[in-house]
């Protein structure tokens, strides 16, 4: 597994850049500069997910499947799924959105993380956080403008999706997509156009959250209502339903 970005220990991060961080969401100084993000290769693989909102039923399914395979720590979530009601009684209607983290090509977390402890495997283009490195200091967290990093209470280090690598590079499918009941979740190589996931999304108009920041994120969406898509998305944060 190669990494593509240089990784500080939490000793040389504390010496170097003496961050100050104040209360979740707050703003963070940084004494010095941050290490600017290397530019990486193409990835030969791309793996990504498509996720069709017809066929989601908001059984929480894949929320129960990643935090038991992930040890995810109660009261945070890698995957969730957003309930939405529009309208006025008794014109209602329930919009069911489900989310993680995007593994963005262009991730702010990773672009902004000052030890490396956030980084890209190069083979396929998956985003981690790196445990023995990151020292908690909450900037990926802030950075994230889809809500999809947290800190871990039990390791305090960050944490969020990383597609289950675990089971991805066994030939396995991500937890949340084996648990999935209504079959709302295809995942795969974006980079392979024979892929069941590059068939999905030839054949389907596709949006992606906050296209508009391009951030180039690797979940794509069908049938997902594009007033919730684009800048007027602060409902989406909230991880519960």
């Amino acid at each position: 597994m190669e990494k593509t970005q240089k990784s500080l220990t939490r000793r040389e991060f504390f010496l170097k850049f003496g961050a100050q961080v104040t209360g979740a969401g707050a703003g963070i100084l940084l004494v010095q500069e941050s290490i600017p993000a290397l530019a990486a290769a193409s990835p030969t693989k791309k793996y990504g997910m498509v996720i069709d909102t017809n066929r989601c039923i908001a059984c929480h399914g894949c929320t129960i499947a990643c935090t038991s395979e992930n040890n995810v720590p109660d009261g945070h979530y890698r995957s969730w799924v957003k309930i939405m009601s529009k309208g006025k009684y008794p014109n209602v209607s329930s919009h069911f959105l489900p989310r993680l983290c995007n593994n963005c090509e262009d991730a702010p977390c990773l672009n902004l993380c000052p030890t490396g402890a956030t980084y890209r495997t190069h083979e396929d283009g998956v985003v981690h956080v790196n445990r023995e490195v990151c020292v908690g200091c909450r900037i990926c967290v802030v950075a994230c403008p889809y809500g999809s990093c947290f800190i871990n209470p039990i390791t305090n280090t960050a944490d969020k999706c990383d597609f289950c690598y675990h089971r991805i590079t066994k030939g396995l499918k991500p937890a949340c997509v084996d648990a999935c009941t209504g079959k709302a979740r295809i995942f795969g190589d974006l980079n392979d156009p024979e892929s069941e996931i590059s068939h999905y999304i030839e054949n389907r108009s596709t949006q992606r959250l906050r296209a508009d920041l391009d951030t180039r994120p690797k979940v794509h969406y069908v049938n997902a209502d594009e007033n919730i898509m684009g800048p007027d998305y602060g409902k989406l944060l909230g991880r519960r339903s």
